[in-house]
């Protein structure tokens, strides 16, 4: 589905929790360049090329819940951390497959308590956080390979891949958010030219995962690495039987 969605249908996920029952708002989603300008004696117009990408979530505005394990509190009060982030954006529904996600590795710069009546807090972040795997590229928008729900078995599914338009050449990143399960798993990401014949995408694997717990990160392609027209998620089940995750893919441009 394409066209106009709201707010509503988007989601925040955060170092392997759905925050999205606790988030008011976030944003805005900041991608923006240094400008550097200059001119030559005979230009009649000062001339620019973008410089250094600036890229940030901007703020998460939530609710404070102190509540175990779950509640926003204890989940993100803290500051100068790193945190891997995805927000996908449903179209007029909750995110599916092929929906836009904003994903990376950002700095957490607070965590500030404020309001009267219901608490809120709110979390400022900064930008590519300068530890990550996401900064050899500076393109934080991505798809959507698997919507937060369950796996329960390997994918064998053709037909129905995310198509690019065409393949490319400059690498990418996949970053992935395991909410839960019974066990461990490999989360990968297969690659195909016709949506037919697929193959494992060199690299695009989380290694093996304890999804008994919560499990979350970004694995960088080398920015030459090909990557076919279309993409597909995979998951190996080793001693789980089912994961409950999200997966995304950025290509490099």
């Amino acid at each position: 589905m394409t066209g106009r969605t709201a707010a509503k249908f988007a989601r925040f996920y955060m170092n392997g929790y759905d925050v999205s029952g606790h988030t008011r708002t976030f944003g805005p989603l900041v991608w923006t360049y240094d400008e550097q300008g200059d001119a030559a004696l005979s230009d009649e117009i000062k001339n620019y090329l973008a410089g250094h990408p600036m890229l940030s979530v901007g703020e998460l505005n939530g609710f404070f819940d102190n509540t175990a394990t779950t509640g926003l509190h204890i989940i993100a009060s803290g500051a100068g951390v790193k945190r891997t982030v995805m927000c996908p954006i449903g179209m007029r529904a909750a995110p599916a497959a092929g929906d836009p996600v904003w994903c990376g590795e950002f700095t957490q710069l607070g965590y500030q308590e404020a309001g009267e009546g219901i608490v809120g807090v709110n979390i400022p972040f900064g930008g590519w956080d300068n530890t990550g795997a996401t900064k050899a590229y500076e393109q934080p928008w991505g798809v959507l390979l698997h919507a937060n729900s369950a796996a329960t078995a390997a994918n064998s599914t053709t037909g129905a891949g995310i198509n690019n338009g065409a393949a490319s050449a400059k690498g990418g990143y996949l970053a992935y958010q395991v909410f839960s399960g019974d066990g461990t798993a490999t989360i990968s990401i297969d690659d195909s030219a016709d949506d037919s014949s697929y193959l494992a995408l060199s690299g695009a694997t989380s290694g093996e995962l304890d999804c008994s717990s919560v499990q979350y990160g970004v694995v960088a392609l080398g920015t030459t690495a090909d990557v076919r027209q279309y993409l597909r998620w995979q998951i190996a089940l080793n001693s789980a039987t089912t994961v409950t995750f999200a997966l995304a893919f950025v290509r490099g441009r």
